[in-house]
């Protein structure tokens, strides 16, 4: 089989490392290891390993209870990797927060798809628990954290946002994405440009040396913390050379997710990540087959054939937006014919018509009867 070609309009970027593989994909089942980048893909939103969103409180576990401080202890849900980090270090975190007593959920992060930055050792005063619970954890950990109210919101807490009654212990549902080591302790706020910029390339990098040794979770985790160096009060302020640059790392960061999540069958994510890079270019080719793949691995038929039939208006010759609007058309040649049988069987074959007399064998068969009629009455009458 040949491989696809990447589209002129859209030239693959060094730094879009995701590869793709050359196995033809059908309808609803998982794509191959190398499929994805033939076709270019950029942007999306933060979806790394989102816990279930069924508002039920936070999760139950009964793993052991590790004592952090006589405000804060920890129960591992999810084992993570490496180092813990070190004072002065910037880490990107995930959490759900709730009130202890009461379980009103008042922050989730996930939902919002932006992590939070925080600096151990110059956290926020309400967040001093928070950072305690954080100093302990490794990259890719989640831990369940119980915090009390005088590491958290204290004696007054908040009645705007967050909405944190007063004297209320805390339940934090966390996850510690990555950090960055630096000594000064230097926020992304103090940061000049080419700084977030650089900082954001380096983990792009990093994601992309992962992605080749198949480490997906791990890949997703530097994509998003170098997302996080360019949020969108970032993104604003930049205009000509400086936003291009930006977008230059943001958006293979977005579209390598995408892949990622694909890989991991985790359609709805990818398709939400392929549609923050259409945003910001319509026209993008990989986000375009990218969201194409996910929709038609969900049974959204539809949906699909417009991207891809989109993306074949700008990259007419790309054999693999071919390939794959020809598989739409034959799945769905294939469910109307299972669909015929199907309604076959219920209904049974349809009945043969009766042909129609006309009315001179009508006649002649009224003679014959009648015939038929005197000839037994006269022999009856003889007898």
């Amino acid at each position: 089989m040949e491989k696809p070609i990447s589209p002129p309009p859209q030239p693959l970027e060094e730094e879009d490392a995701v590869t793709t593989d050359t196995t033809p994909p059908t309808i609803g089942r998982g794509i191959g290891p190398d499929e994805i980048d033939d076709i270019t893909t950029e942007s999306t939103a933060f979806a790394h390993a989102e816990p279930s969103q069924d508002d039920s409180g936070p999760p139950k576990i009964d793993s052991e209870k590790e004592i952090l401080h006589e405000k804060v202890t920890k129960q591992i849900i999810k084992e993570g990797r490496g180092q813990t980090p070190t004072k002065f270090a910037t880490c990107f975190l995930h959490y759900r927060a709730w009130v202890e007593k009461t379980l009103h959920k008042f922050e989730d992060t996930w939902q919002e798809q932006r992590p939070i930055e925080l600096i151990i050792g110059k956290e926020k005063k309400q967040m001093a628990g928070l950072g305690i619970g954080a100093a302990s954890m490794r990259s890719g950990e989640r831990a369940l954290l119980r915090v009390g109210w005088e590491l958290g919101y204290g004696e007054e807490g908040s009645f705007s946002f967050p909405n944190v009654p007063p004297l209320a212990d805390l339940l934090y549902e966390v996850e510690l994405i990555g950090f960055d080591e630096v000594k000064e302790g230097k926020a992304r706020s103090d940061m000049t440009v080419e700084e977030r910029i650089g900082a954001a390339d380096r983990r792009k990098m990093d994601g992309n040396a992962l992605f080749k040794e198949e480490k997906l979770e791990e890949a997703m985790q530097q994509y998003e913390m170098a997302i996080a160096y360019m949020g969108d009060d970032f993104m604003f302020q930049l205009f000509g050379k400086f936003r291009d640059m930006a977008l230059a790392v943001k958006n293979p960061c977005h579209l390598n997710m995408a892949a990622c999540l694909i890989k991991l069958t985790r359609y709805e994510e990818a398709i939400g990540q392929c549609s923050i890079v259409l945003t910001e270019d319509e026209n993008n080719v990989k986000a375009l087959f990218r969201r194409g793949k996910a929709r038609a691995e969900l049974g959204q038929t539809d949906a699909a054939r417009e991207d891809f039939e989109k993306a074949k208006k700008i990259a007419p010759q790309d054999k693999a937006i071919a390939r794959e609007l020809r598989l739409i058309a034959e799945h769905e040649k294939a469910v109307y014919q299972k669909q015929k049988e199907l309604y076959k069987g219920i209904f049974g074959p349809r009945p043969e018509p009766k042909p129609k007399r006309s009315w001179p064998l009508r006649f002649w068969q009224w003679l014959v009867s009648i015939f038929y009629y005197l000839l037994r009455f006269r022999k009856q009458k003889a007898e």
